[in-house]
């Protein structure tokens, strides 16, 4: 019974190669449509996670500590739970940074060293947000031998602030998308159920069980599926392959990851049965 319902949908292509190549088209439309959201999803999160990591706060020290204070000092930073690195600024590398981004050599007028050693401070990426900023930051000038604390925090702020808006915004662009994408499907293939309406009806006078004549069709909606999932998969490597000599795009998203291969094989086939079947729901053996 399998054998014939296979070799019945394969009939079905070779019948209506027009109905066949329209559907094809559609699915692989849609297709690309969610491929290029889940992309642009996950090189906004890649995005918004490289920046959080980048986040950083200078924690300057008093000239009069010791290395041991210092010693003491990056051991308490170290073990808030919110801190990700922590990095040690001499006064000599503090000197340097600032003569190679001002250009100016204030060694020529002072015969001393006015900067002050300090930490370079990034945090854990859950903890980068307005609200847990707001109480972190404040807790290291009250370190004993800090400075000062130096924190670009409205800059900071207004930056998540953005990154967040533009994440609800993408996400809410692409679930319209993908509504749009599978109704260019669904249509399609009720375009081509409504074509196919004669020669339905001459298998319900036949006496030609609901089984008969649904299944062949649902079976080409998952062929159809996984063909446009192979197509779609191809069109993205070539594209990827060839922007990635350009922008090297690959290391903002890795296209050859099996999971998101894997995930574009299973969508094809799932989008054209779950379609097929919603579109033949009104079908039955009434006459």
């Amino acid at each position: 019974m399998i054998k014939f319902y296979i070799k019945e949908s394969i009939k079905s292509i070779k019948r209506a190669k027009s109905s066949f190549i329209l559907s094809l088209t559609s699915m692989v439309i849609a297709l690309v449509l969610i491929a290029g959201c889940v992309i642009t999803i996950q090189i906004s999160a890649d995005f918004q996670r490289d920046l959080k990591n980048n986040i950083s706060v200078n924690v300057f020290l008093k000239d009069s500590l010791s290395r041991e204070d210092i010693s003491i000092i990056e051991k308490t930073i170290k073990h808030k739970k919110s801190v990700n690195t922590v990095r040690f600024i001499d006064k000599e590398e503090a000197a340097s940074k600032f003569i190679k981004e001002t250009g100016e050599d204030f060694r020529r007028i002072l015969d001393y060293n006015p900067l002050p050693a300090s930490f370079l401070i990034t945090f854990k990426e859950n903890y980068v947000d307005p609200d847990s900023l707001n109480s972190i930051i404040p807790a290291f000038s009250k370190i004993p031998g800090v400075d000062e604390v130096a924190f670009q925090q409205e800059y900071v702020k207004r930056i998540l602030v953005y990154l967040s808006t533009f994440k609800k915004y993408l996400f809410i662009i692409t679930f319209i998308l993908f509504l749009i994408s599978v109704y260019i499907v669904y249509s399609t293939v009720k375009l081509v159920t409504t074509l196919k309406f004669e020669e339905l009806e001459t298998m319900k006078l036949v006496g030609a069980k609901l089984s008969t004549i649904k299944i062949p069709i649902v079976l080409n909606g998952i062929l159809i599926g996984f063909l446009a999932s192979l197509i779609t998969i191809s069109i993205f490597l070539l594209y990827v392959t060839y922007i990635d000599k350009y922008i090297n795009l690959l290391k903002i998203f890795n296209l050859r990851n099996e999971l998101y291969l894997t995930g574009i094989i299973l969508a094809g086939p799932v989008i054209g049965l779950i379609v097929s079947v919603f579109s033949l729901r009104k079908i039955t053996l009434k006459i």
